[in-house]
């Protein structure tokens, strides 16, 4: 496809991005060229939209934003034999090599040598994007595109809750971000029996009361360690889901996880953290590093997680926007009064 595409891109180093235009992506022999339909805010795309110290070191400008998405395929290339044009996809962002040690063996999802669409790659925040066929996620049609977008993210949180044993437990989803109020929403989907949800944003603890958290708790208003124990008859919680890369957050998370629990950790920490690895040893814990979702077995989960009704996605999806509006994104992003939020690169049109 030949002409040029609107873009969100980060043109050099420094905060913020512009609107601007880039020629189509040309498809290679093993991609497809995707229109993006919808795509959704990370808090990824913030940490580049900022130009924090993660994206300092990790950046090279000019970069298109965005990486979470949903399209129709308008052209593929000479070698695709699985994906059809007119399919609806939305895509795992990780691209690995396929052939190491961990693609072979079923942990893609670590591939050490994989790059991220959006950070390595030029991303979503465009009209068009394109992505290796096997890469692409085929969608039911008949789902909203701002639902199909948010696929990976939500993986995220299905890849975190769902790492071990969770029907009947109980569980702390730590940090109520955008996924972390989907761990909410999954950890309820998926029958785990008391969800204690702990933020200190209010805006956000209001979305994981309304997704089915039984507790609620501020870290600036009362003693979570306290109120966690208080809330599991004094044996603590059996599963930790920590979303927030807080130090403090993470060291009382080792303080009320019950006795041989499982804590599963995909926030982040700006540094390191001081652990008692001697208590962490005596109480026999599983401590359980989240990255990405597993290819593709998370991929089946959310699909049949989404067919079974039980998830609450719409509550999840706070703003709709038009892709001009990205800073308007952004800025609610920062301020943290929202869940997911959606760009629409044809909103206006």
């Amino acid at each position: 496809m030949e002409g040029n595409m609107k873009v969100v891109i980060k043109e050099e180093p420094g905060v913020g991005a512009v609107i601007g235009t880039k020629e189509i992506p040309k498809v290679g022999p093993n991609d497809i060229l995707v229109k993006v339909m919808a795509t959704s805010i990370c808090g990824t795309d913030y940490h580049i939209y900022s130009w924090d110290a993660w994206s300092q070191k990790r950046i090279k400008t000019p970069r298109i934003m965005g990486h979470e998405f949903a399209g129709e395929v308008v052209e593929i290339g000479k070698n695709v034999t699985r994906v059809k044009l007119g399919d609806i996809v939305s895509a795992e962002t990780h691209v690995v090599c396929g052939k190491c040690e961990l693609c072979v063996t079923g942990k893609a999802h670590i591939c050490k040598d994989t790059k991220i669409l959006g950070v390595d790659t030029d991303g979503s925040f465009a009209e068009y994007i394109a992505i290796p066929e096997e890469n692409a996620w085929i969608n039911d049609p008949s789902i909203p595109p701002e639902y199909l977008c948010v696929q990976e993210p939500l993986g995220n949180a299905v890849h975190t809750v769902m790492s071990g044993e969770i029907i009947g437990k109980s569980i702390a989803v730590v940090g109520c971000g955008p996924i972390g109020i989907m761990a909410v929403a999954v950890a309820k989907a998926v029958s785990a029996s008391k969800v204690i949800a702990i933020e200190v944003n209010e805006y956000r603890l209001e979305l994981a009361k309304k997704l089915g958290a039984d507790v609620v708790i501020n870290p600036m208003k009362e003693d979570v360690v306290k109120r966690v124990l208080e809330e599991t008859d004094g044996m603590g919680v059996d599963v930790v889901a920590e979303m927030s890369g807080n130090a403090a957050a993470i060291q009382q998370a080792f303080e009320y996880i019950k006795l041989g629990g499982r804590m599963s950790m995909l926030g982040i920490p700006t540094k390191n953290v001081e652990i008692d690895i001697a208590s962490l040893v005596f109480k026999g814990i599983q401590i359980h590093g989240i990255t990405g979702r597993k290819m593709y077995d998370t991929w089946y989960q959310v699909k049949g997680l989404l067919a079974s009704g039980n998830l609450n996605i719409d509550t999840i999806i706070t703003h709709k926007l038009s892709l001009d509006e990205y800073e308007k994104g952004m800025e609610l992003m920062k301020s943290g009064d929202c869940g997911k939020v959606v760009l629409f690169p044809n909103m206006n049109k």
